[in-house]
């Protein structure tokens, strides 16, 4: 079953937010995943939800392009003693996004943001350019995901 259904404003919030902002060329995000479950427990908290990727673009001071991606897992309570290369957030909370839940297979997740993209041109909606992903669920047998895609509006 493939399927994009999209909302023009959602709210989005995450509680007790685990941080960990990563490098495109350099980081495994599997291996990356792992390393924050295991500091989660050795803090003796419990990962609440799915994976949540967020993602954003932007013009370093060289001029050059840079992606900005950072991996956040929702814990069940606040740890208080963080240590690098994560960063501990007891809320984010993100009003005005245009909202998209994707079915389909994985490579084909590209849509979901090109049709929110879409939405948005055509409803004249600026959009800030960042993006919240929530892995959702993985159904193995069928080669799918649900996903779940949040942009920031801009007005």
């Amino acid at each position: 079953m493939k399927k994009i259904s999209i909302s023009p404003s959602k709210t989005l919030k995450l509680s007790n937010v685990l941080i960990m902002r990563c490098r495109l060329q350099e980081d495994d995000f599997d291996i990356s995943i792992e390393q924050m479950q295991s500091f989660i427990r050795t803090k003796g908290a419990v990962q609440i939800g799915p994976l949540i990727q967020y993602m954003n673009s932007y013009i370093n001071e060289a001029g050059e392009m840079e992606i900005d991606i950072r991996l956040i897992l929702q814990c069940n309570h606040h740890i208080h003693s963080v240590e690098q290369p994560y960063t501990m957030e007891s809320m984010i909370r993100i009003p005005n996004c245009m909202y998209c839940r994707f079915i389909g297979p994985e490579d084909s997740l590209s849509f979901a943001y090109q049709k929110i993209q879409l939405e948005a041109f055509e409803n004249d909606i600026p959009l800030k350019g960042d993006s919240y992903t929530i892995f959702v669920d993985r159904d193995e047998e069928d080669e799918t995901i649900t996903a779940d895609v949040f942009m920031e509006r801009a007005d």
